[in-house]
């Protein structure tokens, strides 16, 4: 698979359930041999159907911003983190119920990927380029 949208996601976006800047975004590291991403189906966390898919959660991601259709955020750190070898992240719209968090973005090519967590902090910094994270 390669760096995509949800279809749920931009479909969240069309239809103004998802504001980038304005509502809670997290992003979530995952194991791939645990989760089989299906990028026009998939629609939240629970669609992620095992939990040991799930390495690490980031904080709510801060200084969101959404020039030219363009989405960035401040650099994210996830603390302490041990687990299995990890490929991707996921980014997801916060509803209260993790379960419920709405998939937005699905990244596996990107710099740090894959990554071994060692019980350190694994910082994600985001692209600087034009596309910065994703790019309606």
């Amino acid at each position: 698979m390669a760096n995509a949208l949800y279809g749920k996601g931009r479909e969240g976006f069309l239809d103004g359930s998802i504001d980038w800047d304005t509502n809670t975004i997290k992003v979530f590291l995952i194991d791939t041999s645990a989760y089989a991403v299906t990028i026009d189906t998939d629609n939240d966390l629970a669609d992620i159907a095992t939990a040991a898919a799930f390495i690490a959660t980031s904080p709510a991601l801060a200084s969101k911003t959404v020039t030219l259709g363009v989405a960035d955020a401040a650099d994210a750190t996830l603390a302490s983190v041990s687990g299995s070898v990890s490929e991707a992240l996921v980014i997801a719209q916060s509803s209260g119920t993790p379960a419920n968090d709405r998939l937005i973005a699905y990244i596996d090519s990107a710099t740090g990927l894959p990554v071994t967590p060692n019980g350190g902090n694994i910082v994600i910094q985001w692209d600087s380029g034009t596309s910065k994270i994703f790019k309606l």
